[in-house]
Formats: structure tokens, C-alpha cells, sequence
């Protein structure tokens, strides 16, 4: 899996690279570059992207199955 399968803007592309120099800077002291924090984005969403789409995937049933079951309290008797 790799980024252009969760379909990133742009603009999504860009502050997630921001925040991930960030982190780098205030957690390691270390300053990244743009190509660096790029390249650790597209690690972590190749490697563990999956991953939490499954799980968004799994909260979202979860919930879709509670509201399926309330609209059975709306029946008439």
C-alpha cells in the first residue's frame, strides 16, 4: 500500500511533512528536510496505513451495526 492509495492531496502532504519535522525537532533535536520527512510519511503510510484505515474500517461497522439496531426501536407495535 503506498500513499497515492489513500489519495493525499497536496495540501494534506504538505502539513503532515510539517508536522513530522516538528516532531523531529521538539522529540530528537533533529532538523529534517523536506524530502526526509516525506520519505518517513510514505514509510509509516505504506508500512502502517493499512492498519488504521482497517481499524476506522472496523469502528465505522461497529457503529453503522448500533444504529441498525435502534432503528428496530421505532417499529410499531
Amino acid at each position: 500500500m503506498n500513499t497515492q492509495e489513500f489519495n493525499l492531496n497536496k495540501e494534506h502532504k504538505d502539513e503532515m511533512c510539517a508536522q513530522i519535522r516538528q516532531f523531529f525537532l521538539e522529540e530528537r533535536g533533529e532538523e529534517i528536510g523536506d524530502l526526509a520527512a516525506l520519505m518517513v510519511l510514505e514509510f509509516f503510510t505504506a508500512k502502517l496505513g493499512a492498519h488504521f484505515y482497517n481499524l476506522g474500517v472496523q469502528d465505522s461497522y461497529r457503529y453503522i451495526s448500533l444504529k441498525l439496531e435502534d432503528l428496530f426501536e421505532i417499529e410499531k407495535k
